[in-house]
């Protein structure tokens, strides 16, 4: 087992909580400054997996013997990667796009152990959306949930009433995986 102090690469108060719901209390929060720009052509996998790992990396530099967690998750519907909604119109138009469909959830994990290596973990979720009438979105718009949210939904909220079924990680549409990402602490042999 390994007392490496362990350090959150993210500042999202979410994954801080979700964390906390399986029991694990980062000693550090450092958020990675990284360029998070999708690379051209670059399908959500890739990307969720190059900026976990980047993350993780970035904080690892400046703290080598620790161990740091990175995530990154996107809403995907097709191809199209839905970031987060810069403003209401976008919001609407993510919405609107999800609407009567299926999308997938991808987030990567990824820890750096003191001695170099990351370990890296990719989940994908599909969560279905019922058809949203224009009053649906007008309410949620209202709510404000959508603002700073990829795709622009927060499950966790009001949105939770327009999802007719998930198949995967519900934490994992949420902001972290929580199996996945307990299984990366105990391989490295982290403890609290």
């Amino acid at each position: 087992m390994t007392a490496a102090p362990l350090i959150l690469a993210s500042a999202s108060p979410r994954r801080k909580a979700l964390l906390e719901q399986i029991g694990v209390t980062p000693d550090k929060i450092i958020s990675a400054d990284i360029d998070e720009t999708p690379l051209k052509g670059e399908l959500a996998r890739a990307l969720v997996e190059r900026l976990a790992a980047g993350k993780a990396a970035a904080v690892a530099k400046d703290n080598p013997d620790c161990l740091v967690l990175g995530s990154d998750t996107v809403v995907a519907c097709g191809r199209r990667i839905l970031p987060k909604a810069e403003d209401e119109r976008e919001a609407r138009d993510f919405l609107a796009l999800l609407s009567g469909r299926t999308h997938r959830v991808w987030s990567g994990v990824a820890l750096a152990k003191p001695d170099g290596n990351i370990l890296t973990r990719t989940v994908e979720t599909r969560v279905k959306v019922r058809r949203l009438d224009s009053a649906a979105i007008d309410e949620y718009i209202a709510s404000e949930e959508w603002i700073g949210k990829a795709g622009a939904y927060a499950i966790q909220g009001l949105f939770a009433k327009h999802i007719i079924g998930i198949i995967g990680s519900h934490p994992n549409v949420m902001g972290l995986p929580l199996y996945e990402t307990a299984n990366l602490l105990a391989g490295a042999g982290w403890k609290k």
